[in-house]
């Protein structure tokens, strides 16, 4: 409560500008209901979750810095905190004072004016022994009684002060110097130097939560000086070593040891390159890119992917849909995750089908396809081209696992880096990236396995073309922004559009260069077999494929007419008599459902069906010189003959051909991971699953809204004579999430009421608490159900088990 109430404090102190890049910076304090005070806000800024994501998107020197100030046991003052750093000179303590300025800006770290350095209080959480230390004094000995404490400053050699907190004041002020705590130690009895010399080498060796207390009989040789001059705390019941707190430990590790302070990003090997040469391979590398993922989608739609039992498509299922497409794994894995992240693919039982936007996607041009995979690949909690786990197994793809949250960072990282190399220059080596995205986002996930840092998603960036020549393309300078409108009109300069004629040769193969228009490929998928994709794909026409048109329902004539319209040329002799001779034996015998009768007007083929010893298993029996009879299905007859190479067309019952036209298996579409608005976007929500897309908030005018309106406002408490709650809603959930703070309750009413999605704190009844984003809430006191995005399924909540609710918590 105090860290939020000096942070309100400051907050307040702000001009309406330096307050907006506060709300910039932490875009989640700003989501919908707006914050209506600045103590409202604080409280945001404040929440652990909040806290975690803002630092994932910390740079290393800020990280480093935060660590040292959490080490230190905020509030510090800036001396001590350059002096742990080792900040001597002017430049370093101009680059301590912009990192200070980010953390500032991000509300992590603010002065309090009073000269001292103040932190929100989940920040210190995040390590668990900072730089290798233990808690800090005041910590370990908040319970320490008053006469305990007075006995620590007699044997210093300290005057004790009246009160407890002065004596507690008065110890961590002495501990806090480092020659008077050394001046201590060389008298020490030499059992007890030994003891705190190991005791600084090996850091903590206790959680944070024990307490101090009387030394107890198992202590080490020289342990009972050190506890009793507050060198070490012993716990109140023996348990574990007496613990060394982080102001002893800084003292005696000496001046001269400091905390790493890494403020300037590791170099990289640059060679010159002009935007034409990346335009150029980036537009090479997104053509092939958009082939491939038009034919791995085409692919599934034909054939929709088997799940494996465990989840996910198997290797087996992978290798079919690259052969089919032509494709390496790694396309293939890509494709399908931003496809399905994307909305166009989704389970449907056993298999993995395209969703009815498939059918929609597949209409749209080359460049939208495209921009459509890319915006879905910038967001995506995975590497999809990581195919194998730490034990080297092949990993199934859509295995919907747990989201990654830092493999996210390291694809904004890498955005970061590359955005960052100076104009006109490309890495020679593009491995060089990643020390620097390990420098722009140290919380990053990368496997071991890549042999090189972050080699799986600089591969990614390489063959969607973001990264060219290794320099930022167009793709990836308005993909690492969010602008989409700019991200579209990039696409449409750098992608040629689609392909819409084909060279037909006398070969019998049609040959299209660069990505097929939807109608031109599936105009060659219904005549011909698809024999390779990518910059060019070629189609190879057969008797069967041409038979697989006419089974369709297709007609010879506008078969010719239709390859006709689409060929860069005459159409070559032998494929209209590749036509003409398939046309005519197609249909030369014709099966009706009985069980069944084939009839023909040519007594002498049905005489030869009857004779044939590869059909005997069907037991044809002639009944007449037009008429055979067979014991078997109608469909099971068509299936043999077919394979003995006749042509046979099925009928109805009512005696009118059967068109086999299967329409493609279709899935229903998956709820895509909402998003955050951006205040410095299109001002909208970027999922269109979650109710009505709210408006982004305009951080300036919510910056000068925060700073007229008084710091607090009265809470509803209308029982208590207080105000009445705002709505119904949010009254009936403080009725049930009783410990729920107002700031709260206010959130999660108005997510419920707009249909909005919301990120909450949940307890689930096996104690284990989980971060949830949820969308489509319905409110059923005392539940809560849900999209729940973790679980990729509808879940039931209970509302007294929501321990914390935030704005929409995006990456």
């Amino acid at each position: 409560m105090k860290s939020r109430s000096t942070l309100a404090t400051w907050l307040g102190s702000l001009d309406g500008a330096r307050l907006a890049r506060v709300l910039r910076a932490r875009e989640d304090g700003m989501s919908p209901p707006e914050p209506r005070t600045v103590g409202e806000l604080a409280d945001r800024l404040q929440r652990p979750g909040s806290v975690a994501l803002s630092l994932r998107r910390l740079a290393l020197p800020h990280l480093q810095v935060a660590e040292a100030l959490a080490a230190l046991g905020a509030p510090a003052s800036r001396e001590a905190l350059a002096e742990l750093l080792g900040v001597s000179n002017e430049e370093t303590t101009r680059e301590l004072d912009g990192v200070l300025e980010v953390l500032a800006d991000h509300a992590l770290v603010w002065p309090d004016g009073a000269g001292k350095l103040r932190m929100a209080g989940p920040l210190r959480q995040a390590w668990d022994a900072p730089l290798g230390l233990d808690a800090p004094l005041e910590r370990l000995l908040a319970d320490a009684t008053s006469d305990e404490l007075r006995g620590m400053l007699a044997a210093l050699g300290v005057k004790p002060p009246g009160t407890k907190p002065q004596r507690l004041a008065a110890l961590v002020e002495h501990h806090s110097d480092t020659e008077r705590v050394a001046s201590v130690v060389a008298t020490a009895p030499a059992a007890a130097r030994r003891l705190l010399e190991r005791r600084v080498e090996e850091g903590p060796g206790q959680p944070l939560s024990t307490v101090f207390g009387t030394p107890g009989p198992g202590l080490e040789p020289g342990e009972r000086w050190a506890v009793d001059r507050g060198l070490l705390v012993q716990d109140r019941h023996g348990y574990g070593p007496a613990r060394m707190p982080a102001e002893v430990a800084l003292a005696l590790r000496g001046p001269g040891r400091h905390a790493p302070f890494e403020p300037v990003a590791p170099s990289a090997r640059l060679a010159s390159v002009t935007p034409r040469e990346v335009d150029r391979e980036a537009s090479a590398a997104a053509t092939v890119f958009a082939a491939h993922a038009a034919s791995v989608l085409s692919a599934c739609s034909a054939t929709a992917p088997a799940r494996l039992k465990s989840g996910g498509i198997g290797a087996r299922e992978l290798a079919r849909i690259g052969k089919a497409a032509q494709a390496d794994d790694a396309v293939v894995r890509l494709v399908l995750e931003t496809a399905h992240a994307a909305g166009l693919l989704g389970r449907d039982g056993d298999r993995v089908a395209p969703t009815d936007a498939y059918d929609t996607w597949a209409q749209r041009e080359t460049p939208d396809q495209f921009a459509v995979l890319l915006q879905a690949w910038r967001n995506l909690p995975l590497t999809p081209t990581q195919a194998r786990d730490e034990d080297n197994k092949t990993l199934p793809a859509l295995a919907g696992g747990p989201p990654c949250h830092g493999c996210v960072q390291a694809r904004h990282g890498l955005l970061d880096a590359a955005a960052r190399l100076p104009a006109g220059q490309g890495t020679t080596a593009t491995s060089d990236l990643g020390p620097l995205i390990a420098w722009h986002r140290p919380l990053a996930h990368w496997s071991p396995q890549d042999g090189t840092s972050f080699a799986a998603v600089i591969r990614e960036a390489e063959i969607l073309g973001v990264l060219a020549r290794g320099a930022l393309s167009a793709f990836g300078i308005h993909l690492r922004t969010g602008d989409t409108e700019g991200l579209d009109m990039e696409c449409r300069r750098l992608l040629p559009p689609a392909t819409t004629t084909a060279r037909i040769g006398a070969d019998l193969t049609a040959v299209v260069t660069g990505t097929p228009s939807a109608p031109l490929a599936s105009l060659l998928d219904s005549v011909a077999d698809r024999e390779t994709s990518g910059t060019a794909s070629v189609w190879r026409f057969s008797a069967g494929s041409t038979r697989r048109a006419l089974d369709a329902g297709r007609v010879p004539d506008a078969i010719a007419a239709d390859l006709a319209a689409v060929a860069a040329g005459p159409l070559p002799q032998p494929l209209s008599y590749l036509i003409t001779d398939t046309a005519r034996g197609h249909g030369r015998v014709r099966v009706a459902p009985a069980a069944c009768v084939l009839h023909s007007d040519e007594p002498a083929l049905l005489a030869e069906l009857a004779a044939h010893r590869r059909l005997a298993e069907l037991g044809l029996r002639q009944v007449a010189p037009t008429v055979l009879v067979s014991r078997s299905p109608l469909d099971t007859t068509v299936a043999a003959l077919r394979v003995e190479g006749y042509a046979p067309v099925a009928e109805t019952a009512e005696g009118t051909v059967r068109i086999e036209k299967a329409r493609p298996q279709r899935a229903a579409a998956p709820v895509p991971a909402p998003r955050r608005a951006s205040a410095g976007g299109s001002g909208r929500i970027a999922a269109t699953d979650v109710g009505k897309a709210a408006a982004a908030v305009d951080p300036g005018m919510l910056a000068a809204h925060l700073l007229k309106a008084p710091p607090t406002l009265p809470e509803p408490a209308p029982f208590d004579g207080g105000p009445p709650f705002a709505t119904d809603t949010e009254e009936i959930i403080a009725g049930w999430a009783k410990h729920l703070p107002y700031s709260d309750v206010r959130q999660l009413a108005h997510a419920i009421n707009t249909g909005e999605p919301i990120t909450v704190e949940y307890v689930a009844a096996s104690g284990n608490s989980t971060v949830r984003t949820l969308s489509r809430l319905t409110l059923d006191p005392p539940y809560l159900e849900a999209w729940c995005h973790l679980r990729d399924d509808e879940r039931v909540f209970t509302l007294s088990r929501i321990q914390g609710v935030m704005g929409l918590m995006g990456e």
